[in-house]
């Protein structure tokens, strides 16, 4: 049986090795605080793994986990935490990640984690103090609301998704300091670091792609996906888009022809590669996503493996005038753990308005390739609270969300040889 010093080695090398870990502090932290005693009853191959563990159930769904390793050294490294930092934790979990933080700040810093179920904050203290680690306060409550009585913080972070940013979060933060969540974007959910510059503004220091549990209490956004079919077949759309169910049913339920795309896409490409760019360049993109065994014949077949389920992009007609879809598939179908091959990559039209929508797919995708595939790593994000000037510029997408306003740019792509493209949609980006 291996031993915790040895496993929680192995995790820091594989770490170091994948470059989820970029700074001597964070590894020092991962080789420290030893995970095991946070997962108590946790076999210590598991507990070392690099996979998240769910921790909390409700109705059979996981309402709490404790993060992916990787995914944890990758927010340390946009917190930039330093000693002496104060900082508010929203989701304490298993209190591992407030451990890891506590330790960055060092004893001249202060960690505040804050969770919404109280038996999860009692079991996170017993970890805590199994483990030797001060300097953390734990609260049980609504992380929506922040936790003024300790503000301001330096650094503020959340490790569950939220939809929006709440103006609490914002006035809870030190000038210049730097509010990191989880945050849905046009169907993607990115690790966005946000400082808050003197205009009031919270401007991206970094962008990361990520896979959290959505937050709980007064802060849940709506429904990620809305259900199409009884087997299975679901839709995202972005957030200020209209969702006309029937025209998408009736669209599927009239496959077409299909056009070469030309390209070589991967699962990623769905939600932080081209599924981004087109998400945030045409509000008309929506997501298809399917769970359970492919069906011969059903819609789903074609899309493209995401783990054990399948999803793709696509555009659709407004509401009111033909129905119609044009969106990636593969062909021939592939299973779960493949990739298609090149050439298995293609641009199918359903319905009606699908010839045409394929068309701006097709040309969107071009526009895409030629500013040499931009990713999530690469979008610039700022938000402007609600009854805040956004100052001069014209972003290339603008999301509305409750409490503000995302302002969303593609900086890059001008300066990559992006060439200049003719065939692009016939309107200019809906914002």
């Amino acid at each position: 049986m291996v031993s915790p010093e040895h496993a929680r080695s192995r995790l820091v090398a594989a770490l170091r090795r994948g470059v989820r870990v970029r700074t001597p502090a964070v590894a020092e932290a991962f080789a420290t605080v030893p995970r095991h005693l946070f997962l108590p009853g946790t076999p210590i191959e598991a507990a070392y793994a690099d996979e998240a563990v769910a921790i909390k159930y409700a109705g059979g769904v996981a309402i709490s986990s404790a993060s992916q390793p990787s995914m944890m050294a990758i927010m340390l490294e946009q917190l930039g935490l330093r000693p002496g930092h104060r900082v508010l934790e929203i989701g304490a979990g298993t209190g591992y990640n407030a451990a890891l933080m506590a330790r960055l700040v060092g004893p001249s810093g202060a960690v505040t984690s804050v969770d919404i179920d109280p038996d999860l904050v009692v079991q996170a203290e017993q970890n805590l103090r199994a483990a030797g680690v001060d300097g953390v306060e734990l609260v049980a409550g609504d992380g929506a609301l922040g936790h003024p009585p300790r503000a301001p913080y330096d650094r503020i972070v959340l490790t569950v998704g939220s939809w929006d940013v709440r103006p609490e979060w914002v006035a809870q933060l030190a000038p210049g300091g730097r509010l990191l969540l989880p945050l849905a974007i046009r169907g993607s959910q990115l690790s966005v670091g946000l400082d808050l510059g003197p205009d009031g503004l919270l401007h991206s220091d970094s962008v990361r792609s990520c896979a959290f549990i959505r937050l709980r209490g007064v802060a849940a956004g709506p429904d990620a996906s809305v259900a199409l079919t009884d087997d299975g077949l679901a839709v995202q759309v972005a957030e200020e888009a209209p969702l006309d169910l029937a025209g998408v049913r009736a669209a599927l339920a009239a496959p077409g022809p299909m056009l070469p795309a030309g390209v070589k896409l991967g699962s990623a490409d769905l939600w932080d590669g081209l599924g981004l760019w087109l998400a945030v360049t045409d509000s008309a993109v929506l997501r298809l996503l399917a769970t359970g065994p492919a069906v011969e014949g059903e819609p789903g077949r074609r899309l493209l493996p995401i783990g054990p389920d399948r999803g793709t992009v696509a555009l659709a007609a407004g509401v009111g005038g033909p129905r119609g879809l044009g969106a990636v598939v593969v062909d021939p179908p592939v299973t779960a753990g493949e990739q298609p091959a090149q050439g298995a990559i293609w641009l199918q039209a359903f319905g009606p308005a699908g010839p045409e929508l394929t068309g701006r797919l097709a040309a969107l995708l071009d526009r895409w390739t030629a500013q040499d595939r931009p990713t999530a790593s690469e979008l610039r994000v700022v938000v402007v609270p609600n009854g805040t000037s956004a100052g001069a510029g014209t972003p290339a997408a603008t999301v509305i969300k409750q409490h503000c306003r995302l302002l969303l740019d593609w900086p890059a792509a001008a300066g990559r040889g992006g060439r200049p493209h003719h065939g692009g949609p016939p309107h200019p980006p809906r914002r």
